[in-house]
């Protein structure tokens, strides 16, 4: 079947990167023609007639008036997002088939028989690139195709739309074949604000194994990581240093770090530069101990089965790790405190129970995607 994914757009976020890929590699691995519907991270003002105006304005600030402003800021942040990306685009041309709209009108029925919303915080509606109501595929909603949401996100337990879109996305969502969603608290929220059940099912990146990641930064032949103990830090803090430095010290380690500040838009714009994803990748199977703020480090630490604690990062939405985590019977790896870090990394992890509930739960999410996708449930009309 031809299958288009409708997910959060692709820029320098690890893990945004490697659930698109999951989901496509195991859609394809099924016999699926598969494109993933991409959104443009270049900055645009729109046509010509739209542009120039602004353009003449700006150059009237910077020229006439001696404002400290660029003219074309719109070129200029486009050609430092293409330096920002150099590392990371490579890895999306060569394994992620996409295509890109700016606007969803320009996408075509006739080239689907099924769309599938997820994975990642696409329900979160400030961190969603256009209306939320497109998350729930509103510029379709004519349209005769299947319709599943695969391991969609809030990412928080608290409600953020607003009536208008609960209701709005409530009937949308009402025409969906399946819908599964990544938090037990979502489906929660998914109930009792648009009465509507969903499935809870694993990220799509726990739905590939840990030789399927090691095939990836062997083929890009990546040089082993400068250290043992992985630190995936997304917002650094004088507590978290301490927490770092504490292991160090007491197990002996090595810290090392593999991301870079693309988000800081006032950062040098060499520190900016993300690492490559097989770098990244790499650091999980090099570390002996991992400590992070990040989910999908959690989910990859998981994978590669390294012993890890994550600090609690609520404002980027901790029911993710909080749901992640209690499939496993991990809880107690989400700290807050140094004091709450050493007692966490005191406590050894059963591996091979964590690996049995990985298996079960990997068999019920591949089975939501084999039963929902069987053609002769569905033939487009």
């Amino acid at each position: 079947m031809k299958i288009g994914v409708l997910t959060l757009p692709l820029h320098n976020n690890f893990g945004g990167i490697l659930q698109a890929y999951a989901l496509q590699k195991v859609l394809k691995d099924f016999g699926h023609n598969v494109v993933l519907i991409d959104k443009s991270r270049y900055v645009s003002l729109g046509p010509w007639y739209k542009k120039y105006p602004i353009y003449i304005k700006r150059s009237i600030n910077k020229f006439i008036f001696g404002k400290n402003i660029i003219v074309k800021a719109d070129a200029e942040q486009n050609r430092f997002l293409k330096i920002i990306a150099k590392y990371t685009e490579p890895f999306i041309e060569k394994y992620i088939r996409r295509v890109y709209t700016k606007d969803f009108s320009n996408i075509r029925e006739k080239d689907f028989d099924v769309l599938i919303v997820g994975s990642d915080q696409i329900w979160r509606p400030k961190y969603f690139y256009s209306r939320i109501e497109d998350a729930y595929l509103d510029f379709a909603k004519e349209w005769k195709i299947k319709r599943i949401t695969y391991a969609a996100s809030f990412g928080t337990e608290e409600w953020e739309y607003t009536e208008e879109q609960t209701n709005n996305c409530a009937t949308l969502l009402k025409k969906f074949n399946a819908v599964s969603l990544r938090e037990s608290s979502a489906v929660q929220l998914c109930n009792d604000n648009f009465g509507v059940k969903a499935e809870h099912v694993l990220d799509p990146t726990m739905l590939l194994c840990k030789e399927d990641y090691i095939k990836l930064f062997k083929n890009y032949n990546t040089a082993q990581s400068e250290g043992n103990l992985f630190c995936y830090i997304l917002d650094e803090g004088e507590e978290k240093k301490s927490i770092i430095d504490c292991i160090a010290k007491e197990k002996g380690l090595k810290a090392f770090y593999v991301n870079s500040r693309y988000e800081e838009l006032d950062a040098p714009l060499e520190e900016r530069i993300q690492q490559p994803v097989e770098k990244w990748l790499r650091a999980f199977n090099d570390a002996e101990y991992i400590v992070t703020d990040s989910f999908h480090a959690c989910v990859f630490s998981i994978i590669f089965n390294k012993p890890f604690i994550v600090y609690g990062n609520r404002e980027r939405g901790l029911a993710r790790f909080k749901s992640l985590l209690s499939i496993f019977e991990l809880e107690e790896r989400i700290v807050s405190t140094k004091e709450e870090a050493t007692k966490a990394i005191s406590k050894p992890i059963n591996w091979e129970k964590v690996n049995e509930s990985h298996r079960q739960w990997k068999e019920k999410s591949m089975s939501f995607l084999v039963n929902n996708l069987k053609q002769q449930q569905w033939k487009k009309a």
